[in-house]
């Protein structure tokens, strides 16, 4: 199983979800991919990944962890034994997001809520200490606006990294790179 995870304020209508849908539908994987509609509140969120994931073996899932979404994989690989590939890595969010306590909306669905000391404590329980190289593979580009790149490299050390000049937050890129994520997939299924 695929498993797309989007990031803070994102949904599974975002860009790279669509593409990497788009993408395994043609390639007759459609329903070897999901992307759930995540909650804002990240023991929800996580709640909602380890349902999807429950009937699988975890060894054959692989997340696709976009920003937050990436730190979510982490979290996963570290506890069940899944492998994720990490598109722009968010590392540490709970001190990135503590700055933006308060009233959010999310960019595609348009719901509002409120980010609150209780979202960062959820997201600082989910941390782990390091990380089993062989499970990931990091998609960074250097021009993200929003994340240091460095920090997802230095924090995946010893991971499969591509580092990519340039590009944004968004990795409007990531279309380049679909075959990669799939070809990962599929060293990993079981």
């Amino acid at each position: 199983m695929l498993i797309y995870i989007h990031g803070f304020n994102s949904s599974a209508l975002s860009y790279k979800a669509g593409l990497l849908r788009e993408h395994m539908a043609k390639l007759d994987l459609a329903d070897h991919y999901a992307c759930p509609e995540l909650s804002h509140r990240p023991n929800e969120a996580m709640a909602q990944l380890e349902t999807l994931i429950a009937p699988h073996d975890p060894r054959g899932v692989t997340l696709v962890g976009s920003s937050l979404g990436g730190f979510y994989a982490t979290s996963l690989v570290e506890r069940v034994g899944a492998r994720a590939v990490l598109v722009n890595p968010a590392v540490r969010p709970y001190e990135l997001l503590a700055g933006y306590l308060g009233p959010q909306k999310n960019l595609y669905t348009g719901e509002a809520y409120e980010l609150t000391p209780q979202h960062i404590a959820e997201l600082r329980a989910l941390e782990v200490d390091t990380v089993t190289p062989s499970r990931y593979l990091l998609i960074t580009a250097t021009g993200d606006e929003v994340l240091d790149y460095r920090a997802g490299v230095e924090r995946y050390a010893g991971c499969e990294q591509i580092v990519v000049p340039g590009g944004d937050h968004g990795f409007r890129g990531f279309s380049a790179y679909l075959e990669t994520v799939v070809a990962f997939w599929q060293r990993g299924r079981v």
